[in-house]
């Protein structure tokens, strides 16, 4: 599921690669400047109890494990760069197989991780066998076998209650021995994962103190992991927020097979109108069924076939949906995705809705259904570029977006901020692949006007409709003889090239800026 929210900051120390790591190293949050972590708590209650019924502490220094990463971003406005590296501390645990748990963003983008077992000084090279990062989760793998020496690996629990205590075990920052902070769950509920920006799946919130270092470490109820630790509030003191075990089991299972394909989604926006007993009576809903009503499917999505604007969806499976969009599952309320996200990639799902008063049943398959627009913030992949002549062509993304900064929603030129909301809207292009960006100009006498241009999306190049990065790269591989001429979305003004002086100082700018590809791209352009 995807939605928008800012609010969350993940609990990983990072701080810049010189020098080592210490108390005044602050969380991070990706692609946002000077971010600030939720809890000023400090890890006072941090001795009081550590050993969890059923297991000794003994058991516990062997099964948490500190992470130390060192991380290095991309850059998205001049993509062939690289940022500053900077080194991360997390904290992860021992689970079945020999694997270590822990959460994506401690060891997204790494050039280098290690981890470290308490009491002991060895420090053990590790490496990312898979990673999601959707769900905030990954999975590591440690080649010397010394390392699992008496270890005991923790076992998941389900969900647990409201008002139930938990435990939180980590590494945070400030000290090189395990912490626990106690509290008591307080909600269960769909919110954002901070890690994407976009990605919406259970989380379970408590009052246990979650600094900045415990990202990735386990929160433990009698003796067993009833989830992971991974962020929190950042306009509230003292709440925390951890992976359940039923996302965690997700992730797991999908990996079985050797690759990660993800959580997948319907693709389809819903709005809870039936509050309204005249909209229910409009759309002949009778009148004891509750149910959620649709606004739109997204394009080449699962139910783009199946469902249709004003249809009213009652129920998924054997669940009931309500007037909210809530179904009853785990015991709890939870938002109807919830259903979904028990599936894999490639399941299906019964859909049993409304039609003009017409009750209709149809089958869904699950599937990624990612806008065109991409909302989720990349890691782990070099970002795609195409630089001629010095202009710099990127994908429009999230990630190229935050390069404005902490307040990049509002500061972005209007037009890619009206893209970035309504994509799924606006575009009726069926071929489409996503939008392209003129991103960045490097300046040359081949290009000494195009300024005013810059960060505007492209819609064609000399007629040729570009409908994804390839497309930019085919354009300026035709002949032409005078310019080529460029065309930008919501600009009636055209950006004029002289083709043969573009050919003659191509490979001098890319030289000149030690550029050392003219494109990079996940296919073979």
């Amino acid at each position: 599921m995807c939605c928008q929210k800012w609010i969350l900051a993940a609990a990983v120390a990072v701080s810049a690669l010189s020098g080592s790591l210490n108390a005044s190293q602050t969380i991070e949050q990706p692609a946002v400047p000077a971010p600030v972590f939720a809890s000023t708590q400090v890890a006072q209650a941090q001795v009081a109890r550590l050993a969890e019924p059923g297991r000794d502490r003994q058991s516990l220094e062997k099964s948490v494990v500190l992470i130390r990463s060192v991380k290095q971003d991309f850059d998205y406005v001049t993509p062939w760069k690289q940022k500053a590296m900077r080194q991360s501390i997390g904290s992860g645990f021992l689970i079945a197989g020999k694997k270590v748990l822990t959460n994506a963003h401690n060891v997204s983008n790494c050039r280098y991780i290690e981890l470290k077992k308490e009491n002991i000084a060895k420090r053990y090279p590790a490496r990312v066998a898979f990673i999601g990062h959707d769900c905030d989760l990954a999975i590591l793998t440690i080649d010397d076998e010394s390392f699992f020496d008496g270890t005991v690996p923790l076992e998941l629990a389900e969900i647990p209650r409201v008002n139930s205590t938990v435990s939180t075990y980590g590494f945070p920052v400030g000290g090189n021995r395990i912490s626990v902070t106690e509290g008591v769950v307080s909600r269960i509920e769909t919110d954002t994962y901070v890690h994407t920006g976009a990605d919406a799946h259970l989380v379970i919130q408590t009052d246990a103190a979650i600094n900045p270092g415990n990202s990735g470490g386990p929160v433990m109820q009698n003796g067993k992991v009833v989830g992971v630790a991974f962020q929190g509030l950042l306009m509230a003191e003292g709440i925390g927020y951890l992976i359940p075990t039923t996302v965690i089991r997700h992730f797991l299972v999908d990996i079985e097979d050797g690759k990660y394909d993800g959580f997948g989604s319907l693709g389809v926006l819903m709005y809870p109108g039936l509050h309204s007993p005249g909209y229910k009576d409009y759309l002949k809903v009778p009148p004891n069924e509750d149910g959620i009503i649709v606004i739109a499917t997204m394009m080449h999505s699962s139910v783009e076939s199946i469902l249709q604007p004003n249809d009213v969806v009652t129920r998924i499976d054997n669940y009931n949906v309500d007037n909210d969009g809530m179904v009853r599952i785990y015991g709890l309320r939870l938002h109807m995705s919830e259903v979904i996200e028990t599936k894999y990639i490639g399941q299906t799902a019964q859909l049993t809705f409304y039609r003009r008063g017409k009750l209709m049943k149809e089958t869904a398959a699950v599937a990624l259904n990612r806008p065109i627009f991409e909302q989720a913030r990349q890691y782990d992949r070099p970002p795609r570029y195409v630089c001629f002549a010095g202009l710099t062509f990127v994908p429009a993304t999230r990630n190229f977006l935050e390069t404005w900064g902490r307040d990049w929603r509002t500061d972005i030129p209007y037009y890619l901020r009206y893209l970035f909301s309504y994509s799924m809207q606006l575009n009726t292009d069926r071929q489409r692949k996503e939008y392209v960006v003129l991103a960045e100009i490097m300046p040359d006498e081949a290009n000494s006007y195009a300024g005013d241009f810059r960060s505007q999306p492209v819609e064609s190049i000399n007629g040729i409709t570009i409908w994804g990065l390839d497309d930019v790269y085919k354009a300026f591989k035709q002949a032409v003889d005078d310019f080529y001429t460029i065309k930008f979305m919501g600009n009636n003004r055209t950006l004029l090239i002289d083709a043969k002086k573009a050919r003659l100082r191509h490979q001098l700018i890319l030289n000149k800026y030690h550029i050392p590809a003219e494109a990079r791209s996940e296919g073979n352009l």
